[in-house]
Formats: structure tokens, sequence, C-alpha cells
């Protein structure tokens, strides 16, 4: 069960200080759930909150200027805060499973004196062995290039002091992150495979862009293991899914049938010039309709079970505001397919939502739902609903929270 167990956040946009989750400066809070969602109104920072988990993994997968200068960014000045002058960071609170100590890893980002933006300090942190208290040990640390990765081992000098074994390193430069070779320092295939499973979390976050218009596409044919975050190649998908693995998209056709009366089943045909149909077989009607002709609400749940039936899911996953497009009493549904793949188990995604649907939040406990809201100052303030004890009161009386949340119960002010 791999976890984003915290999430910290500053001097990012509107999000100026935000933290979710057990954090290093609160150490004793509660962990995030394996289905979080994010509620708030418009502009309240929920859109800021997911672009900053891909902007983490856009920084591991491309480097840190890339991920600063990406179309939907604009650089690194319009990513940090107005009148901020530190800055941006963040944290992440990570465990492999329930048997193994967290990481805290710190990634720090600013600008040099070409108005570059570098890696201003990386740590990586974990409990020594045996340990569970106090402050985690830093196994790892750089600044512009340069660091150090110490090991948990005490080495005693010839004067008698003690002093932990530790190995410098330099990167090829200032904007590379340390994370990527760390793992040749481990002192143990252990810490290898921590490392590298840690780093490999960070880089599958999966962002969920879909758009039914790019959904109806014709794609070339060509079978495609995993869904895109726009949709655009769910044909392919379901393509390398008939070819693959049958029965996972047996299961997914029958789940559609008893979601939505009157889809039967759903294939692909191939178009003499190449190109890839996507037909859904509807009851009551001979020949099949194709993807284009198909509302948008069929294409964004067959979409999401597509997801979530991945053989290989993404190891995290955030969508933001399902219910576009959805009839309402389908959100319940939707959360708790959600929640049914949220398992926490070894191979299950964990699953963040932002939403502005309360019957959406019906299908969910106070613990999972955060509450974004915008102060006085204009940046972004949090707080889960189950802090809040009337919410917890209400709801275990069989009030449902979603309702709280409509008739502003969840409400900050």
């Amino acid at each position: 069960m791999a976890l984003i167990e915290g999430f910290r956040v500053q001097n990012y946009r509107s999000l100026r200080d935000v933290r979710l989750g057990r954090v290093l400066d609160n150490p004793n809070a509660n962990a995030l759930t394996p289905l979080t969602a994010v509620i708030g109104k418009n502009g309240s920072g929920k859109s800021t909150l997911c672009d900053a988990f891909g902007f983490l993994a856009d920084c591991m997968n491309a480097g840190v200027e890339p991920a600063c200068d990406q179309e939907n960014r604009g650089g690194f000045d319009q990513l940090r805060s107005r009148g901020a002058t530190g800055p941006v960071r963040f944290e992440v609170s990570y465990r492999e499973s329930p048997d193994v100590l967290p990481f805290l890893y710190d990634l720090a980002i600013d600008v040099d004196g070409t108005g570059r933006p570098f890696v201003s300090s990386e740590t990586l942190r974990q409990h020594p062995d045996g340990l569970t208290q106090g402050i985690p040990f830093p196994y790892m640390r750089q600044s512009g290039g340069k660091g150090i990765v110490w090991s948990n081992e005490i080495l005693m000098r010839a004067n008698g002091e003690e002093a932990a074994h530790h190995v410098s390193f330099s990167l090829p430069e200032s904007r590379s992150l340390a994370i990527s070779i760390v793992s040749l320092f481990a002192k143990s295939e252990d810490e290898v495979s921590r490392i590298v499973k840690f780093w490999d979390f960070m880089k599958g976050c999966y962002l969920s862009h879909f758009d039914s218009n790019s959904a109806r596409v014709f794609p070339i044919a060509g079978p495609q293991r995993h869904l895109n975050a726009q949709g655009d190649n769910i044909a392919n998908v379901v393509q390398y899914m008939q070819r693959e693995h049958k029965d996972r998209l047996a299961n997914i056709l029958q789940r559609i049938a008893d979601r939505i009366p009157g889809i039967t089943s759903i294939d692909t045909k191939v178009t003499e010039d190449k190109r890839l149909l996507l037909r859904f077989n509807d009851q009551g009607f001979q020949d099949p309709f194709f993807a284009q002709h198909m509302s948008d609400g069929t294409l964004k749940v067959f979409a999401y079970l597509l997801l979530l039936e991945d053989p290989d899911p993404p190891p995290f996953i955030c969508i933001e505001e399902p219910e576009n497009g959805l009839y309402p009493k389908l959100l319940e549904t939707l959360a708790q397919e959600f929640r049914s793949h949220a398992t926490g188990a070894a191979s299950a995604p964990q699953i963040i939502v932002t939403t502005h649907q309360p019957y959406f939040v019906d299908a969910l406990s106070p613990e999972e739902v955060w509450i974004l809201d915008k102060g006085a100052d204009g940046f972004s303030t949090v707080r889960r609903a189950s802090d809040i004890e009337l919410v917890r009161n209400m709801v275990a009386e069989g009030l449902p929270l979603g309702g709280l949340w409509y008739s502003d119960y969840l409400d900050p002010r």
C-alpha cells in the first residue's frame, strides 16, 4: 500500500502555505486517506492543488525548468505566490507500506541570478532503523547541485567522537534533482528498492483532464496500454484490453451496463485507412453507435472505469470535477467505484478528487473530505471536515455530508 500520507505546498500561486495530512511540523495528524475529496467554492484553489501534484511529477520526469515552463504554467514568476520572495516549496510524506517507516521528501525551487529556476534545496528524510519518534534522519540533502548522502551507521573517529558516515556528490547542474541518483548511494538493496519505488510513485502521478470531445476523435489504430490525460486514446486502450485482458474488459462492460441501462457491449473497428472507431452497442438497436454519437456522461464513466481497471494503474490519480456531464444520482455510484479501487492494497491507486457536487460528497466520510477556502488575503486555507466537531456529530447521527455542505455547515466562516 503506497500512499502519500501528507502534502504541504508553500508559495505556489494561491497556495501560500497549505498542509494536508501528516507533515513534518505536524507528525501526529491523521494521514491522508486512499480516497480523498477536496471541495470548495470557485477560485478557492482546487485546480491549483491538483496542479501542484502535477508540477512535482513533472519536475521528476522532465526537470525543474521544463516543469515551470509548461504552457499552462508560464514560468516560475507566474507560479510563485504574489508578494512572496522565498522559494516554492513542496513537502511529501510517503509510506510504501504499513510496516515501513515513511519517507519525508522536501523540494524548494528558487531563481538564480540569471532568472532561471533551480533547486535551492532538496532533502530526503527517514527515521533510523528502530526509531519512530523525533525528527527523521536527513538521508540526503542537496543545494544548488551539490549534496551529501548520510548513512544510518555511526562511525567512531580517532578522537573518540561519533560521526555519521556520508558521501558527497555533485549533480550535472543546479536544476537537477538528487532523488534521481540517491539510490546509487543506498547502503542496502531494500533501501535502494524503497527509494526507487518512491521515485516511480511520484513520477507516475496521473492528472486526469478528460475531455469528451477528445474521446470522440478517430485515432490511428494501434493498441496502447494506458489512458492518457485527455482520453483521446480511449479506443486504442480498448483495443489493447480486447487483445490482452478480455476478462477485465468484460467486467468493465458489465459494470457499465449495470450503471447505464441499455449499453450491452463496446468494441472497436479498424477502418480501411487504419483509423480506430469505438463502438457502443445499445439494446434495441441492431447497428452500433460510435463514440461520436454517445453522451458525454457515458464516455466519461467508461473512461474512468477503463482508467481504474488498468492492470497496472497509475499509483496516484487526481481527477478534477468528475461530475461534469453526469446524471446527479450516478455520482454516488461513481464515488463508490473510486473507493472500491482506492483500497490501500499493495497495487491499488491513491485517488484525489476535486468536486462541487454534494451528491458525490454524500458518499464520503468526514475523514475523506478537505475544504479549501480563500482567505481575506487572497490565499487558500484548508481544513478537514472531520476536524469540525458539529459535522462529525451530525454525520454520526446519519445526516449526509454533502447535504451538510450544501447547508453551509462546512463553511469555515
